[in-house]
């Protein structure tokens, strides 16, 4: 990214008035403080990322760093072998047994602690228990479980047999889960008897057995978690087994972690498509684990003796890469919570930091929009002087935003790191380093060390400093996918581009580039929205919607504030009202899930087009924010705006 001012900073200083530069105790302390770590990776390419790889142990030392025989079907440390598990686990025995590795809050108000050795005695019962059921390397495990302990657990026993794992997140539906069963091509689940949603007691596994009717293919064996205890009876069948009772019969065992190819898979993840159809994106064993290891300590500055929260569900990447992969592997205190942040209580999350001394907290601009609309009296009531360092990722952050984030909850000096990446892209791609680089509020940062990130044009070229582009990677990083489950062609056509230079990976996101280098994710360009932290792909929403009797047409966007907002014209002998919205959230929480829920429905006799058919989603996003909307006249029936502007008004602008 060079060619668009990259290393500005680096030579003259930012130029930016409002940049912040990190604090200088924060600094000094450091992991990374050197702000050659810049000049080295330019220098030694993809041989610099040889420092990542060495922050894990080998079974076999790799000696190539990068493949790139076959682009863009990349290869990381393709001679090496190691396992996840070991990584996560086993290596940490020696110096820190007794040390916490996870410190787990029900929803309820339960407490689990597990030390570095519980982790390994729990990790090693459950791997030789699947064993036991047939599960054998390369067998994909599918998990189906809420912020529980046992998640974790069973993602590293199935690393440590060699057997990928498949998680699919809670909330989702039956219909849902038995697409990426099927898509996967899994023959085993883990789930749970049922999980609580606010003072409900949810049933988990009359979605499960659904889906396995749902299914195609059928499932050789089940593990079921007893979350609720006498609180939610559920039976078992025949080739369904107690959680508890496969830890209990193989208590003390000890499973030898199976070595793996750095290029064998670690687990298959389902995301939005621009197609509609969930992508089954790959992650490589030791590209994947190196990425996260490295940027959860230059990014996120954690140590083993840090107590760390990331606050997102295991169910999507982030969970993976750094609530479990990143700081397991980096030796450190993990916490875990299954609740909401205002469950009891809107201090919730303030009481578990300031009791646990949380010292570096990572969580979404939803979440930071939602402390601001509580009101700072709620974190400004505890003691949060064990924060050091405060991390944001799933989406772009306003500078008012991260400037209260910054004064309310890290005390008005932590250093602040906004983070880019994606399911796709594993690990941290874009961030400020925080010890080294000045943070810009609102603007995300110049690529880290060893990625070559580019804002382009339509013809491929580097666009102006302030112009708006698409965000794109010019060249392959350790933590990248390795490919789709639905194979090559897929894989090709979704993300990469030949050009003259090579291939480029398109990332999906609209962005402008200052002068400085710094990036401003301006959001999806194609239609795929990012809500609570969640991507969903606009027209699987909208196929649920128009599925509903009486419906003609929807258009689904985000508000920006973490809600749905669905626009929907009906059938002119149908009346729209009360009963029709309940209809159409119950079939999203069908097809998709109780998260796919829309905030607002919309009723409209018509959706705001081009004169091509093109549906205007940027207006109807604008509109849901109750922003100002720009020249309408391009538009074919630019009179239903006002209609579609005074409804939403009506409704009100804010949820």
């Amino acid at each position: 990214m060079d060619d668009v001012g990259v290393d500005g900073w680096r030579a003259s200083g930012v130029a930016d008035g409002d940049a912040v530069e990190p604090p200088a105790g924060f600094r000094d302390r450091a992991v990374a403080s050197d702000a050659g770590i810049y000049e080295r990776f330019d220098r030694e390419g993809p041989e610099a990322w040889r420092a990542a790889a060495d922050l894990l142990t080998w079974d076999r030392e790799y000696e190539t760093v990068l493949d790139d025989s076959e682009p863009p079907f990349y290869e990381w440390f393709p001679d090496g072998r190691l396992n996840a598990a070991a990584n996560c686990v086993d290596r940490h025995l020696d110096d820190r047994r007794n040390q916490l590795a996870i410190r787990w809050f029900g929803k309820r108000g339960e407490r689990r602690s597990y030390t570095y050795l519980d982790l390994h005695r729990e990790v090693n019962a459950v791997a030789a228990g699947l064993r036991d059921l047939g599960v054998e390397e390369d067998d994909v495990v599918t998990l189906y479980l809420p912020m529980v302990p046992e998640l974790p657990i069973a993602m590293l026993a199935c690393a440590r047999i060699g057997a990928p794992h498949n998680v699919v997140f809670a909330g989702l539906s039956a219909e849902a889960l038995a697409t990426r069963i099927d898509a996967a091509d899994s023959e085993y689940l883990i789930t749970c008897d049922g999980y609580y949603r606010r003072e409900d007691a949810f049933n988990q596994k009359s979605k499960a057995d659904n889906a396995r009717i749902r299914a195609e293919g059928e499932l050789s064996a089940a593990v079921v978690v007893d979350r609720l205890g006498d609180e939610l009876a559920v039976s078992l069948g025949d080739d369904e087994h107690e959680y508890d009772a496969l830890v209990e019969a193989h208590d003390g065992e000890t499973v030898e972690p199976v070595a793996r190819d750095a290029t064998d898979l670690l687990f298959v993840m389902y995301t939005s498509g621009t197609t509609g159809r969930p992508k089954g994106v790959e992650h490589a064993t030791g590209g994947y684990l190196a990425h996260v290891a490295w940027t959860t300590r230059k990014v996120l500055d954690v140590r083993p003796d840090d107590t760390y929260w990331c606050a997102a569900d295991i169910g999507w990447i982030t969970g993976h890469s750094y609530g479990v992969y990143g700081p397991l592997a980096t030796g450190t205190t993990t916490v875990l919570y299954e609740g909401s942040p205002d469950y009891p209580d809107r201090d919730r999350v303030w009481d578990l930091i300031e009791r646990n001394a949380v010292s570096v907290f990572y969580t979404s601009p939803t979440a930071i929009r939602s402390f601001m609309k509580w009101g700072a009296e709620y974190p400004e009531s505890h003691d949060l002087s064990s924060i050091r360092l405060l991390g944001t990722v799933g989406e772009s952050i306003t500078p008012k935003a991260w400037r209260w984030y910054r004064e309310h909850v890290g005390g008005g000096d932590a250093p602040v790191v906004d983070t880019w990446w994606q399911t796709e892209t594993g690990a941290i791609s874009l961030a400020t380093l925080p010890g080294i680089t000045p943070m810009k509020p609102g603007k995300v940062g110049p690529p880290l060390p060893g990625i070559d990130a580019r804002v382009v044009g339509e013809d491929g070229e580097p666009v102006d400093p302030g112009e708006s582009g698409y965000l794109t990677l010019a060249s392959p990083w350790p933590g990248m996918l390795r490919g789709l489950r639905e194979g090559d062609e897929r894989y090709l056509r979704e993300y990469w581009v030949e050009g003259e230079d090579g291939w480029r990976y398109r990332t999906g996101d609209g962005a402008t580039v200052d002068e400085d280098g710094y990036v401003t994710i301006l959001g999806r360009v194609d239609d795929v929205i990012n809500v609570r932290a969640q991507r969903f792909n606009t027209g699987e929403l909208e196929a649920a919607i128009v599925d509903a009797d009486g419906v003609t047409e929807a258009a689904v966007v985000g508000d920006g504030d973490g809600h749905i907002v669905a626009y929907v014209t009906t059938k002119s002998d149908v009346e729209p009202g009360e009963p029709l919205r309940e209809a159409i959230a119950d079939r999203l929480a069908s097809v998709v899930g109780d998260v796919a829920r829309p905030d607002r429905v919309v009723f409209t006799p018509e959706l705001p087009k081009t004169r091509s058919g093109k549906i205007m989603r940027r207006l109807l996003e604008d509109i849901a924010r109750g922003e100002e909307f720009g020249d309408v006249s391009a538009l074919r029936n630019p009179e239903v705006v006002g209609e579609i502007e005074s409804t939403v008004r009506e409704m009100g602008n804010q949820i």
